[in-house]
Parts: structure tokens; sequence; C-alpha cells
């Protein structure tokens, strides 16, 4: 069976041997080929846009989100961050960045960090857009130049000077801070040209605050080196003789404080410089104080009162005929244990300026004048300046037939007269002429009037007076029987002159007639003609006369009223 087998399977022919094909691209291959060459090109745009890795410490990472916070200057976005940790001791936080390319060259020391965030401070609320967006790092590259840096301690608020924002700082010295806070404006006539960007306590809590404020560009230029600086924190309110002022310079000063500054009122005639900047300003505590520190003469004064000083206080007025020409600088009473007595001292400081020239100001003219003024009546004396608050003030006046006094001098300080005044001199007054009442013999006139009231009364009724009483009665009625009895008389004569005056006319009238017709123009003739017009007169006066008469016919004995 086997050999069979041999035989048939040699005699089949033999298998063909089978071709190679050769494989064709497919085009399946091109997309992970396409794949690798976009991946590559993402990994190289990548690494050719990776800027470096910096660190920033915060004090807080609220609001921050890895892998979403962007850094951002400007709305344009510098960096996102990476990665937020701890410090080994947990009191901060590290916020890694990476950076976007070409951002080295604003890496420097200058560079500063904060985070921006929905704040309110005072009446100035920043960062309302990271509402919707979200917080972010923003950053100021600062001041070009410096060294490279790539670990970074962020601010926790904005810093109130921006490396791109024109402008100057100044330092302002004050004694207190009022309500005065970091970001405060400055105002300049009512415009907010600045703000303050913080305060520096002095070493031990002893000494004046200086405080930083930045002024932007051009209003920096405003300044020169004679510019005041005053408070306008709050709303000020003033009760004084001119009623009551309330003056608010803005919600926001009245919220978080400010600063004003403004140029002298009275300039020299040469203009002062202008102010440099980190000068040194004074901070006065209000605009009347700005103002009264141009006057820069000061004559040391005081004087002794004897009276009360309620309400006077150290910066009240001093005034002559209501204008101020100084300041009370101190109020104190001394007491003479020798002599077992106490007065008020009060020290004040005059301004001639606020009434005469700085030029015609001088040492001896001041004491000079001075001295003219006491010897003319001149006395100081404590005066009401607001019945409604009670305060007080000093007043220089000229007093009327005053005691001889003479200006003296205790060191440098002038010593003036004085005198009560105000409710104090009326008291005064009242009591002088009280005692000058008590010092009248008020008995003995008394006494004398009584006696003289009792000797009218015993001659009143003395029999001498009460005869003259009856002597006038009787008298007047003789008289008033007496003109009855002429009025009777008269009566019928007054009824016969109106026609005697009548007929007296009619004559005259004919005589005139008479004469019209003779004519002429001779003396006799002129002659007769006056005597006829004098006697017209007359007749009319007789008609006037007897009219009056019968309508009152007493006049024959009493005259004419």
């Amino acid at each position: 069976m086997s050999d069979q087998n041999d035989q048939s399977r040699s005699s089949s022919p033999a298998p063909k041997k089978a071709g190679i094909r050769k494989t064709r691209f497919s085009i399946i291959w091109l997309i992970p080929i396409l794949a690798i060459v976009i991946a590559g090109w993402l990994a190289w745009r990548s690494l050719a846009n990776r800027g470096p890795d910096i660190t920033i410490t915060f004090d807080t990472a609220s609001g921050l989100t890895a892998g979403q916070t962007q850094v951002k200057n400007k709305a344009v976005t510098l960096g996102t961050v990476q990665d937020i940790s701890l410090t080994p001791d947990m009191r901060r936080v590290i916020v890694h960045v990476r950076m976007n390319a070409d951002t080295e060259d604003i890496l420097t020391e200058h560079t500063r960090f904060w985070v921006v965030r929905p704040r309110i401070n005072g009446a100035s609320i920043t960062g309302l857009e990271t509402l919707l967006s979200g917080a972010y790092i923003a950053i100021d590259p600062g001041e070009k130049g410096g060294r490279y840096e790539s670990n970074f301690t962020g601010l926790e608020t904005a810093p109130g000077v921006r490396s791109d924002q024109p402008g100057s700082t100044f330092m302002l010295v004050t004694p207190t801070l009022g309500s005065i806070g970091e970001g405060a404006p400055v105002f300049f006539r009512d415009m907010s040209v600045g703000e303050v960007l913080g305060y520096t306590m002095p070493p031990g809590g002893e000494g004046p605050i200086m405080v930083q404020v930045f002024v932007k560009s051009p209003y920096d230029h405003y300044l020169r080196t004679d510019t005041r600086f005053w408070n306008v924190s709050g709303v000020q309110v003033g009760l004084g003789a001119g009623g009551l002022k309330v003056q608010l310079t803005s919600l926001q000063a009245l919220l978080s404080g400010g600063v004003a500054f403004g140029l002298p009122a009275r300039r020299l005639k040469i203009d002062a410089p202008q102010a440099p900047a980190n000068s040194v300003f004074r901070l006065y505590a209000s605009k009347a104080d700005a103002d009264n520190a141009r006057y820069h003469q000061r004559v040391k004064a005081a004087t002794y009162l004897d009276s009360s000083v309620k309400g006077l206080t150290s910066g009240a007025t001093v005034s002559m005929f209501g204008i101020q020409v100084g300041t009370v600088t101190d109020v104190s009473l001394k007491v003479n244990e020798k002599e077992g007595s106490a007065r008020v001292r009060v020290e004040m400081e005059l301004e001639p300026e606020r009434v005469m020239n700085s030029d015609e100001v001088s040492r001896e003219s001041q004491h000079a004048l001075l001295t003219a003024f006491v010897q003319r009546g001149m006395r100081a004396s404590v005066e009401s300046a607001s019945f409604l608050t009670g305060e007080s003030m000093i007043g220089l006046q000229f007093v009327k037939h005053a005691k001889p006094a003479t200006l003296t001098y205790e060191g440098d300080v002038a010593i003036l007269p004085s005198q009560p005044g105000g409710l104090d001199g009326i008291m005064a007054s009242a009591a002088t002429t009280m005692d000058k009442v008590a010092a009248m013999p008020l008995t003995q006139i008394g006494e004398h009037l009584n006696g003289l009231l009792a000797h009218a009364d015993q001659r009143l009724s003395s029999p001498e007076v009460k005869q003259s009483i009856v002597a006038l009665r009787d008298s007047l009625r003789h008289i008033s029987a007496l003109t009855r009895n002429a009025d009777q008389g008269m009566k019928p004569f007054l009824k016969k002159l109106p026609a005697m005056s009548d007929a007296l006319e009619g004559t005259l009238r004919n005589a005139q007639t008479v004469l019209a017709s003779y004519g002429g123009d001779t003396d006799f003739h002129r002659d007769l003609q006056a005597m006829i017009t004098q006697l017209g007169q007359a007749a009319r006066s007789i008609r006037f006369l007897t009219d009056y008469l019968n309508h009152h016919p007493s006049a024959l004995i009493t005259g004419r009223h």
C-alpha cells in the first residue's frame, strides 16, 4: 500500500511557487503622520513661547486658582498661575506663575505684583470687573533697567503711583493724622489731582507723622515752595457769630479723609519757585490755619485778667474793632502764694501784617504803636464771640476816660492793661452804680420828703388858702356876669353896624362917581381919590369886625384866640 502511495505521489505534478506581491502606500497612514507633525509643531511652539517661571509670595491666595488665574497688564495676558502652595511656616502662600515669552525684560527688581479683587476703600470702589471674570494678578514693570528677578513679594493693595503715570511725590508733616487714610484724595481747587500713598510713624511714636502724597501731572507743577496743605477730612461744622457753617469737600473726603493744597492768597511781588519732587510741607488742620500761616511777623503780648475767662481757649481770636489782629496762644491761672491772690494770664500773638503792609512792619514801629495805643486808652478785655456756643475772644478796645496806664514788658512779651468786658464789664458797671446808690443818704432824703409833704398838707389846710379859693371863685362869677352883660349890650350895636357899613360903602361909591365925572389930574383930585380908597378899606374892615363879633361877642373882653 505504501508503495502504491509513493507511486501515486511521484506521478502527480509538482505545486507552483507563490509569487511575492509588493505592498502599496495607504492614505490611512496620513492621519498618524499628520498628528505627529502637529504635535511636534505645538510642542515646538509651546517651547518657543514659553517664558520664565517665577514665584510670587502673597499673604493669602483668596480668589486665585491654579491653571485659571492670569497675570495681566492693561487687560493683556502675560502669564498664568500654574501652582499655589504654602510656605514652610504656613504664614504665606507661594504662587508659581509661568510667564509668556518676551517678558524677561520686565521681570526686574522694580517690578511689582498685586491681586486685583473687588475693594471698597472709603468712597472708592475698585475691581468690580472681577465679580464676573474672577480675580487676576496685576503687574507694574516699574522703572526701566535693573537686574533680572524671578522671586517677588506681592503687594496687598494696588500701588498709588505706577511707572506709566507721570507726576511727583511730596511729603507732608503733621502732628496728628486724623481720618486721612491710604488712598485718600488730594484736592486742588476742589478737583482730585492725586492721592495719599501712605504714612510713616515716627520712631518710638513721638514726633511728627510723615504723610506721602502723589500729585499727578500737570498739577504737580502748580506746587510752589510757599504752597500750603490742609486737612479736609470729614465734615467741617462751625457755629460762630456768622451762624452755622457746614463745609464738605466731597463724599470721598467724608468717608476716607482728604488733603487739599492751594497758593497763598497774598502773593509776593516775585512768585516763589516751583517745588521739586519729594519736597516737605506742613499739613495744617484747616484752611483757616493755612491762611494764617502767611503772616510771618509775630508780636508776643499778654494781659492779666481778674474776671471770668469762661469760653476762652487757645486759638481764640484777638480782635480790634471787630477785625482779627491776632490769636490767643495760652490761657493759664497764676496764683500768688505770698499775697494769697490769683488772676488769669492770657498770652497772645499779634499779627500786624493783617492790617499793615509787610514793608511798614518793623520791631521798633510795632512797640511804638502799642505804646501809643495804650496811652490813648486801649485795654484788653474778654468778649463773647458767640452766645450760642459760649465761645469768647479777646477784644482790644479804646476806653473813654480810661485810667492812665503804661505798656510794660516781661522779657520780650508786651503786657497790655486790661479791664472787665462783656457781661462781666456790665456787671462791674452795675456794681459801681449800685455802690454809688448805696452811698446816697436815702434815709435823710426820705425824711425830708415826708416833712415837706406834711408841711404842704398843713399849708393847704390853712384858713388863708381856703379864703383865697373862695375869693377866686367869686371873682370868676363876677367875670362871667360881666361877659353876659357885655354880650347883651353889644347886640343892638352889632345889629346896626352892617347897615352903617353898607351906607358908608354906598356914599363912597357915589363919591367915586362924582370924581370920575369931574375929571382932572390935580393934586387935590389924587388926594381925594386916595382918601376915598382908604375909607373903602376901613368900611370893609368894619364889616369883617362885625361878622366876627356876631359869632364871638365875648372877644371884646377875652380877646381873639
